[in-house]
């Protein structure tokens, strides 16, 4: 009895890791390397596939070209340090990469040999931008007013101004395209914008408030026309990742994610939509199993303050930063975020984190 009893029990244990790993695609911390540096914040990550650059908006100490195959940073974006760099956006078949600035300007950059242009005077504050494919424009996020948002459209590679559109947020985020329009989530109203860049028009605005709270980050499946929607949530509603369709608006789908999201990845090749979430310390991976059916696939414990990431969809590698942090109460604290959000960064702390399946 008892011989057969340890013998069921270790045979018992000896499937337990089989079916946990077949359960999760096992997501995981694959290298962490520290930048010597000033206790400098930092925002948006960026990766070019061609030349295998990993752009880290690291603000004080400017836009940073981080190699991951030698771990270092090879070279700062001339002028970006000065400007201070929340981080670039990349649009690799004009060559071209711009360093979105603290102080307005954008920085102009060929990914080919990183070698930085003349400023480009856009406003007195700018957050981030995005490029519209579709539209063929440079949408800028500017500072939001009492009134709401001034979105500069450049035409590229010119980057002259051909247009401005006001929109209602005064929070405007994260942003894509589904191949037809342009998204952009409007976090104060609990809104994503639809909005054709070429005609200088919103479409629609999608109130998403029943299942998203403050929608921040944008990803979208164009094949499928679907748009992925990391929200931070508010009041009842949970942080959540939500998925709407393209053409009508309608949420198809959504699930409860981890505190703090500031970013979404996805790849269309491995099914998979991922969240950073910088309050939750964790990643959340998501199954796409067709355009209407989603799952959660697994959810990785990471570092406290990870929100912004990358992918290289190549490797299926994903870039993310951290820093060890503290909320000094002397100081100023984005309490909008959270009371105890760190406004004091540990000098030499910054890290480069790489996360893989394999």
């Amino acid at each position: 009895m008892k011989t057969a009893l340890v013998s069921a029990m270790l045979a018992t244990a000896a499937c337990l890791p089989t079916s946990f790993a077949s359960a999760a695609d096992g997501w995981h911390l694959k290298t962490a390397t520290t930048i010597d540096g000033k206790a400098s914040a930092w925002d948006y990550v960026s990766f070019d596939e061609g030349t295998n650059h990993v752009f880290l908006g690291h603000r004080k100490e400017g836009l940073q070209v981080f190699d991951p195959v030698g771990h270092k940073v090879v070279k700062t974006i001339a002028g970006t340090v000065e400007a201070s760099s929340n981080g670039a956006v990349l649009i690799p078949d004009l060559d071209l990469g711009l360093s979105n600035n603290e102080n307005g300007t954008l920085i102009p950059f060929k990914l080919s040999t990183l070698e930085a242009q003349e400023p480009v005077k856009v406003g007195e504050e700018l957050d981030t931008s995005h490029y519209d494919p579709v539209g063929k424009r440079l949408v800028v996020n500017m500072s939001g007013g009492k009134d709401g948002t001034d979105l500069v459209m450049l035409e590229l590679p010119s980057m002259k101004d051909v247009g401005h559109l006001h929109v209602a947020s005064k929070k405007v985020e994260g942003a894509d395209s589904d191949g037809k329009a342009f998204f952009l989530a409007a976090q104060d109203l609990d809104k994503v914008d639809r909005i054709d860049t070429a005609g200088g028009k919103v479409l629609a605005e999608i109130d998403v408030a029943a299942k998203c709270g403050q929608p921040t980050s944008v990803a979208a499946d164009a094949a499928n026309d679907r748009v992925f929607v990391g929200c931070r949530g508010r009041g009842a509603v949970k942080p959540s990742l939500v998925v709407l369709d393209g053409t009508t608006g309608t949420i198809i789908y959504s699930a409860e994610i981890g505190a703090g999201t500031d970013s979404l990845a996805y790849d269309p090749a491995l099914k998979r939509i991922f969240s950073t979430n910088g309050l939750g310390a964790n990643l959340n991976v998501f199954e796409q199993v067709d355009a209407n059916t989603y799952k959660p696939e697994e959810t990785l414990g990471t570092r406290a303050f990870v929100r912004t990431m990358a992918m290289d969809h190549k490797s299926g590698t994903l870039y993310a930063v951290t820093a060890e942090g503290s909320a000094d109460p002397a100081k100023k604290i984005l309490t909008a975020v959270s009371p105890f959000y760190p406004n004091t960064f540990t000098p030499n702390s910054f890290t480069v984190l790489a996360y893989g399946k394999n």
